[in-house]
């Protein structure tokens, strides 16, 4: 949650609008807190049912990162219709919200690495 605020403090301020902030803030939870679950979903129900090739399972990951980025941005297009400071606000195309959650998986995964915790580029997250 506290990403979803500073990101969501950022925008605003960057805008200009401070009513925005919990507007902001909560199409940023979508991501931050949405995006553990499709993680949590990945790790304990299919990564256990693929074969143990390193190769397949940074692809199936991959691939679980960009469908659950599209369906997250669905959450974040839908949302924004519901407030009046969005709602004429065009949301990105479909495919932009998957490659975006794949880029800030990579780059978490990225500080995990740098951190020598388990991560998607050691094998071991």
């Amino acid at each position: 949650m506290g990403i979803s605020v500073v990101v969501g403090a950022v925008v605003s301020w960057r805008f200009r609008r401070l009513d925005a902030l919990p507007v902001v803030t909560g199409l940023v939870l979508w991501f931050s807190f949405g995006g553990h679950w499709v993680e949590l979903w990945y790790l304990n129900w299919l990564r256990p049912r693929l074969t143990r090739a390193r190769v397949f399972q940074m692809v199936a990951r991959v691939a679980v990162w960009f469908v659950g980025g599209v369906c997250l941005g669905i959450g974040v297009a839908l949302s924004m219709r519901l407030s009046p400071l969005t709602r004429h606000r065009e949301p990105p195309v479909w495919w932009v919200a998957g490659l975006v959650f794949v880029g800030v998986e990579l780059v978490a995964h990225l500080a995990l690495f740098a951190r020598r915790r388990p991560n998607f580029y050691s094998g071991a997250g």
